[in-house]
């Protein structure tokens, strides 16, 4: 009968494997953000946004990204929203961000929000807003106004993040 050849196997420590796994989710995560902001910065040349979205992104964190117009109706949202939100892309399209609150979203939040879209200048506020699946987190919001010329606002940009 012929021989069969064996080699020795060597256990690696599962540490090693920790390390590339956290290498390996950090990398995605990367790919993400970036192919992200190059999705934003498609939409900006599309629709002649003047805001310098590379400076709007700069040291900012975030999972989710919204796009909405001048009437605050969803034109473009990420991966990341639905990984957040569990809606859909499709579900949240043309839907002011409304939809995402609840029992526990307070009023006097939704007011400054509100107060602050029309002040024309970013804002960080956080909310309280409610999954799919009816649970409650808490968001954080840094929400930007968009211009198609020096004194024309188009759209608002939110970077979401659960806090």
């Amino acid at each position: 009968a012929p021989q069969i050849e064996t080699t020795e196997i060597k256990p690696m420590p599962l540490l090693s494997w920790d390390i590339y796994g956290e290498f390996m989710a950090k990398e995605d995560q990367n790919f993400k953000r970036e192919s992200d902001i190059k999705m934003v910065k498609q939409l900006s040349s599309k629709l002649k946004w003047t805001n310098d979205i590379d400076t709007l992104f700069k040291n900012e964190s975030f999972e989710a990204l919204v796009i909405t117009d001048i009437e605050r109706k969803i034109v473009w949202v990420n991966d990341g929203f639905s990984e957040m939100t569990g809606y859909t892309k499709r579900f949240a399209l043309n839907k002011a961000p409304d939809f995402l609150q609840g029992e526990q979203t307070c009023e006097t939040v939704k007011n400054r929000i509100r107060k602050k879209l029309r002040e024309n200048s970013p804002f960080k506020e956080v909310i309280v807003n409610y999954r799919k699946d009816g649970a409650p987190y808490i968001c954080q919001l840094k929400i930007f106004p968009l211009y198609s010329s020096a004194l024309h606002k188009s759209h608002y940009l939110a970077l979401e993040k659960a806090v």
